[in-house]
């Protein structure tokens, strides 16, 4: 039986049903790695994960946790979340099998090499840029609970582009400057200016974050002496009278999912990381919001979309073509794909195909909100900005959702589709997207087009 993904918790692991002949896992859509082995009459609690050494994959471990009748499924989340944090670190978190995950001379570190280890961080050189950035990760942006996209990002500089730094001590790095600075100079011709300074934004935060433990280090941090590159905001949005044109090339994109996603994207202002992975139960269609529990900032930063009528009218479509293309994970996603998560990965088109995604659709949001008569402050709570000043911890959001940001956002909608004109009447692409019963008869072609498909195949 193959693996299957679902939301592991009690009920649903008491419905897995037993395979007839070996075993199956189902794997947890929240924690990756953690997930449960469902034999044909025992369930496990395990976790699955890369062991790495020197930044290199040594190995693939999966640790047992323990037997489902004797652990919740919270317990067992609890710790299959520390058993991760180790392996990250390169921990086998089962000591007595870490010399035999190697395999061969190579061996891993072994509970008899840690003290010595930690000697070698007590010493003036000790704290190296690998264990700094291994306690910044799970001290500030962990504990702080920061979207696994925003960990990601941090990983990728320090792992990657400061991949042969990794197990050099922080104060080398701070008595030699110019070595960072011929990074950051290495950086911006090989990886463009964004890049090069982010990743050294990366590395001054994980210095200063060290330096409180380790009160040795220089003050001056290594990476606040480099030459920035000028950052220019990205003027990609679109003005009302490119909306026709935007629409007419959003029409004849072969996705449905794909199609409403950009679509919802544009009348949302939303970042597409945190639609991707909006879920039903984040729908209450009763409040006409659309909940987003960990956008960028991690959860404390979650927030409701209120929607508007054309906003409603973009998911009810969305969720008619999931629940016909892709029946299981549409129980799962809003906008499901087939891809190893279930849900749309990947946003970016052609820009032949389509000119304006993404972000350039979260400018346009911010810059149409003007001609529709949103005022600047709403617009910021609309797309979940920070509000600047000391009166930002006066404002209840949610007082204002249920009518007065709801208002706003309609305003919005009625101004990008009232841009269309007569489009959906003139454009036969575009009516057969948006027209009156377009969906339902999208559906019904669909179904004669497979049913044409399988009786040529017979």
């Amino acid at each position: 039986m193959a693996d299957i993904r679902i939301l592991l918790n009690d009920k649903s692991i008491t419905d897995l049903k037993a395979p007839s002949v070996g075993q199956y896992r189902a794997r947890d859509t929240q924690l990756k790695g953690f997930h449960v082995i469902v034999g044909r009459r025992t369930k496990t609690f395990a976790v699955q994960g890369d062991l790495r050494k020197d930044g290199k994959r040594v190995a693939s471990i999966s640790v047992r946790i323990g037997d489902v009748g004797t652990t919740s499924t919270r317990e067992a989340r609890t710790t299959a979340k520390a058993y991760l944090a180790q392996i990250s670190r390169g921990q086998h978190p089962n000591p007595k099998a870490a010399d035999m995950v190697a395999g061969g001379n190579e061996a891993l570190q072994t509970s008899e090499d840690q003290p010595t280890r930690r000697e070698d961080d007590a010493t003036p050189k000790g704290v190296t840029l690998r264990k700094a950035w291994e306690r910044y990760r799970d001290a500030h942006l962990i504990r702080k609970g920061r979207s696994e996209g925003t960990i990601e990002g941090y990983r990728d500089h320090v792992e990657r582009l400061f991949k042969d730094w990794l197990d050099v001590p922080l104060q080398e790095l701070a008595d030699d400057p110019a070595k960072v600075i011929a990074r950051h100079d290495e950086l911006t011709k090989q990886r463009g200016p964004y890049i090069a300074n982010g990743s050294m934004r990366t590395l001054r935060a994980v210095y200063n974050h060290a330096r409180r433990a380790h009160r040795y280090l220089p003050a001056d941090n290594p990476a606040s002496v480099v030459d920035w590159n000028s950052e220019e905001r990205r003027n990609t949005a679109m003005g009302l009278n490119d909306l026709p044109h935007w629409f007419q090339q959003v029409a004849v994109l072969p996705g449905p999912i794909r199609r409403e996603f950009h679509l919802f994207s544009l009348l949302s202002g939303c970042r597409p990381t945190a639609l991707m992975e909006a879920k039903p139960q984040h729908l209450n269609l009763r409040r006409r919001v659309l909940h987003i529990p960990r956008p960028k900032g991690g959860a404390d930063r979650a927030f409701d979309i209120p929607l508007s009528r054309q906003m409603i009218l973009c998911l009810i479509r969305v969720i008619r073509f999931a629940h016909y293309l892709y029946p299981c994970e549409a129980n799962n996603w809003l906008f499901p794909a087939d891809s190893d998560s279930g849900h749309l990965a990947e946003q970016k088109e052609d820009r032949d195909v389509l000119a304006k995604w993404g972000n350039d659709l979260r400018q346009t949001f911010r810059t149409l909100a003007t001609p529709a008569g949103v005022s600047e402050f709403d617009a910021r709570l609309l797309m979940n900005h920070a509000i600047p000043g000391v009166n930002a911890g006066y404002i209840s959001r949610h007082k204002l959702l249920e009518d007065h940001l709801r208002v706003q956002q309609q305003a919005i909608s009625s101004t990008i589709f009232g841009a269309l004109g007569d489009l959906i009447a003139r454009e036969t692409a575009v009516r057969s997207w948006l027209g009156l019963r377009a969906t339902p008869q999208a559906i019904e072609a669909a179904k004669r087009d497979a049913d044409e498909a399988l009786h040529t195949a017979a």
